[in-house]
């Protein structure tokens, strides 16, 4: 194994290149469930968390020490949960992190639309920056002497995805005559944060702060089809874009199961975390013209009207979940319910077709390396995960649809433990393939999914002045 020599340099110059792509990506998996709400909701879990099926309120760093170990090597690389990554989905985890962390992720989805009426299957793939995020300790030696724990991060991170093209033919009978409407949409909603974590001996504190933007983007394109007269096609087109600040917070708080002198050995960790209902300014562009194509398929506009910079809001639900973790020197274990009111939300005052949805998830890792007899076999060091999720979408249509599914991952160090004892800094790459479905055997129209999720979490110890014995 190679160990990687982090900067400040590169680590913003990755930060800023991944930022572009993330804000030119363009989703490509053509999913007619996207139209509704704010479209398809991204995983809100980094890959250490998505590999145990998204378990992830109460998951933060957690030490054991050997103490018959005097050079702590297993402070870094021996430990069941430290340096997978930064659990951003509930800030109070932040007051635990150690070291600074620069965390990447990038997901890679396959999607498999079936209708069984009429029967009919479509494939899709797509690739997309997951979320972007840096993280360092703020607390100062006197603080960790009196057991208090203070972090910080900032990142990037998508929430929902919008990408839809539906071509509907069907006979209308008011006109008696045959129509082609082309559903077309894309946008999606994300959210550029803040967050910081204060821990005061067993209890955890933390807010994420930060600005939610995006747009959405759709249009109706209406032809009739009619053997002796000619209609020219419509097209009625919404452009919204939006944006808002928004801030969501968390608790945890650990249960000692088992201590060797000050250091914890069996933990049990509760967490809570939520936000509250926010609303997103919006202005909206509608556009109502008759067009006509060419031979070549380009569109021209006939004649139009329009209607610029109509403003209104959007309202985001609240939403809570809870969950607790237990973990030892080789075992986490750890189950979440998540609530969201999605029934409340409202598009210019419009409800949509969304509603009230809850999740249940459970995971575990399992770490084999035994602290006492590392040992240096590279497989030791690896994490291995595995987890399942259930709930019902938060999308409603006329057939009640199921979401769930079921992962695993893997932790996997980059750096060897003598480079990392040694500096301090580390690299894990994190894996998750996860297997999901949206609806059941009476859901018409069903979408499966295959995603594969790779993270890279880069730890280095900044900002601490060297000690000579």
């Amino acid at each position: 194994m190679h160990s990687v020599k982090l900067t400040m340099a590169k680590i913003l110059m990755v930060l800023f290149v991944a930022c572009g792509l993330q804000m030119s990506a363009s989703a490509q998996e053509n999913s007619p469930y996207s139209r509704y709400g704010i479209g398809d909701l991204t995983p809100n879990h980094n890959v250490f968390t998505r590999g145990m099926g998204g378990v992830s309120a109460a998951v933060a760093d957690f030490i054991t020490l050997d103490p018959a170990n005097t050079n702590k090597l297993n402070t870094y690389l021996l430990q069941p949960s430290n340096s997978n990554g930064i659990n951003f989905t509930n800030p109070a985890s932040l007051s635990s992190i150690s070291n600074t962390i620069f965390d990447v992720g990038v997901d890679v989805d396959y999607r498999i639309l079936k209708s069984t009426n009429p029967a009919k299957k479509f494939t899709s793939a797509n690739t997309y920056v997951s979320y972007l995020q840096l993280a360092f300790p703020l607390a100062t030696p006197k603080m960790k002497k009196k057991d208090i724990g203070w972090g910080m991060s900032l990142g990037l991170k998508p929430v929902s995805r919008i990408s839809y093209k539906i071509l509907e033919n069907k006979r209308n009978l008011n006109i008696n005559d045959s129509t082609s409407t082309l559903y077309e949409g894309s946008g999606g909603v994300n959210q550029a944060f803040v967050g910081t974590g204060l821990k005061i001996k067993n209890f955890s504190i933390g807010i994420n702060a930060g600005y939610m933007f995006g747009s959405k983007d759709i249009s109706e394109i209406t032809s009739i089809v009619n053997d002796t007269v000619f209609y020219y096609p419509s097209n009625y087109a919404d452009k919204t874009t939006f944006g808002g600040f928004f801030i969501n917070g968390g608790i945890q708080y650990d249960l000692p199961l088992a201590k060797v002198g000050k250091d914890i050995t069996k933990n049990l960790r509760l967490g809570v975390y939520g936000n509250l209902q926010q609303s997103l300014n919006a202005s909206n562009d509608l556009i109502r013209e008759t067009i006509i194509f060419d031979a070549n398929g380009n569109q021209y506009q006939l004649d139009s009207v329009y209607e610029n910079n109509v403003k209104g809001k959007i309202k985001y639900p609240a939403m809570i979940a809870a969950g607790a973790v237990y973990q030892d020197a080789n075992w986490m274990i750890g189950a979440d319910f998540e609530y969201g009111n999605w029934a409340n939300y409202r598009f210019y005052g419009q409800a949509d077709q969304v509603q009230n949805n809850w999740t249940v998830r459970v995971g575990s890792q399992y770490f084999p390396a035994n602290q006492n007899k590392p040992g240096r076999k590279y497989f030791n060091y690896v994490k291995y995960r595995a987890g399942f999720y259930y709930g019902p979408d938060y999308i409603k249509t006329n057939v009640n649809r199921p979401e769930y599914g079921f992962s695993i991952g893997t932790g996997m160090p980059l750096t060897s433990v003598k480079r990392a004892s040694y500096s301090g800094g580390y690299v894990v790459l994190n894996t998750a393939l996860e297997f999901g479905s949206r609806g059941n055997k009476q859901t018409n129209l069903r979408e499966s999914l295959v995603r594969f999720s790779i993270g890279v979490s880069m730890n280095a110890r900044w900002f601490l002045k060297p000690k000579y014995n």
